[in-house]
């Protein structure tokens, strides 16, 4: 039911559930996806506290400034008054010791333009850390100014207590769709290895204004590849590879943060190849910390797609919202090498990656589909992101709900595969573990595929 101050709105709910702090529920929000809004004026994505007991609001973050608040310099030309999304999509994590929330927040309107809302855009796409008691604001850290790639922070913030480099650190890990883990102090936002402000490109597209430079974590280094070259391209044989690059020929490429271009650019190009794409990279699945080891283990996928801009016209009063291209070699084939499917394990105590394998079997579909496919295709793992699992023993991982009905258990330390078991449909969520009667389960949701949704109970018999 509707709540004093809160107004009821359009196309905005929930995906993820409340976070409970003592006796606050803190609330974030999901927008309707931005790819082709229908205007640049939305509903901007407050953060909300409430009693837990009796419903009252408690506390209004506002994650795009207004006048006079801090970071409204940072929205131009008065966009802030319209412009709307900053929401926090994705799970909010707390720290019982503080009672400090962390916030993963997403783009503002629309995920690929944004000429109507020229600067950095505070608190967008950023890790936003309140008081849960209060909402006020500790500390924040932007990974994307002025997000026009969708690269909203996609995951729950991971909190842990970690030696590193010899010192006790408290941490928080933010996983990014563009394949990076930020690391941070929790308490005070200090990074815990040098971030750098680097130069990026710059846009050519009319009314857009980009970020001089973007923010790169120098430590760890990126759990998967971002940005496009004529390296990346699939190279299983001479032919293929002329092949791949004959249609990346017809689009541009580039650096990470490459700007999105026009369907019909003056240079004769369909866009821009962007790897990773809006879905990652990671995503919502995030990553599992091993407290004992330090070990972060994340699951991603290796897919590029054309991003390309094309104008509103009678759809959108935005100059400019997403258009259509494509850049395969055949359906399900990308344009670049393998692995498509991957998890990557980095030791936190040194933000070096330990190893990295591929996730999942060649799809059959790939020699079928290929003219002058070789015999011996490598393990390319699927185009799907894994969820993943770790005990105290082992690391366990599914393929995703683009992958194949199957359910792993790795080494931790090594990432072989010591146990495959058959699931009855894909997975869809993440496993979680618990010990009853002595017995040790693992749960998850399965379905996809127009397959039922059903949860699926593994365990070892016997105590």
């Amino acid at each position: 039911r509707a709540r004093d101050g809160i107004d009821l709105v359009g196309p905005i709910g929930s995906s993820s559930p409340p976070t409970i702090v003592g006796d606050v529920v803190v609330v974030g929000s999901a927008h309707h996806v931005g790819f082709q809004p229908p205007s640049r004026a939305n509903t901007p994505g407050d953060i909300r506290g409430f009693n837990v007991r009796t419903g009252e609001l408690i506390w209004t973050f506002k994650t795009i400034p207004e006048a006079g608040e801090l970071g409204v310099d940072t929205w131009q030309d008065d966009s802030w008054t319209y412009t709307g999304n900053a929401a926090s999509w994705a799970p909010i994590s707390f720290d019982p010791e503080t009672g400090y929330v962390f916030v993963p927040t997403e783009a503002p309107t629309g995920d690929f333009y944004g000429g109507h809302r020229p600067g950095s855009n505070l608190f967008s796409t950023s890790l936003l850390v309140l008081d849960s008691r209060t909402g006020e604001r500790i500390w924040h850290f932007q990974t994307v100014h002025h997000d026009i790639w969708d690269m909203d922070n996609p995951a729950a913030p991971i909190l842990a207590d970690i030696v590193i480099e010899g010192q006790p650190r408290k941490i928080v890990v933010q996983i990014t769709k563009q394949s990076f883990a930020f690391v941070f102090d929790r308490l005070t936002g200090e990074p815990i290895w040098p971030i750098e402000e680097r130069a990026v490109p710059q846009t050519d597209v009319p009314g857009e204004w980009t970020s001089p430079t973007q923010p790169f974590p120098t430590k760890p280094a990126a759990f998967d590849r971002n940005g496009f070259t004529e390296d990346d391209l699939i190279d299983f044989t001479p032919e293929i590879r002329a092949r791949a690059a004959e249609i990346a020929a017809g689009f541009r490429m580039g650096p990470l943060y490459t700007p999105p271009s026009l369907a019909d650019a003056e240079d004769g190009t369909g866009g821009t190849l962007m790897l990773p794409y809006s879905t990652g990279g990671a995503n919502w699945e995030g990553g599992a910390l091993d407290p004992e080891t330090g070990f972060l283990y994340v699951g991603t996928q290796t897919n590029p797609f054309v991003l390309t801009l094309r104008e509103g016209g009678d759809r959108s009063d935005m100059n400019y919202v997403q258009g259509f291209g494509r850049a395969q070699l055949a359906p399900g084939v990308p344009i670049v090498k393998p692995p498509w499917g991957r998890i990557t394990a980095i030791d936190l105590s040194t933000g070096d990656h330990a190893w990295m394998i591929a996730n999942g079997d060649t799809p059959p579909s790939v020699a079928q589909r290929l003219e002058m496919a070789p015999a011996d295709i490598p393990r390319t793992g699927k185009i799907s992101r894994a969820g993943l699992l770790v005990t105290k023993t082992l690391l366990f991982a599914g393929e995703g709900l683009s992958g194949d009905p199957v359910f792993r258990a790795h080494d931790k330390m090594t990432g072989e595969i010591l146990a495959e078991i058959e699931l009855p449909n894909t997975q869809a969520g993440l496993p979680m573990t618990y010990l009853h009667g002595g017995r040790q389960f693992i749960v998850m949701s399965v379905g996809g595929g127009g397959q039922p949704a059903e949860l699926v109970a593994l365990a070892l018999p016997g105590n």
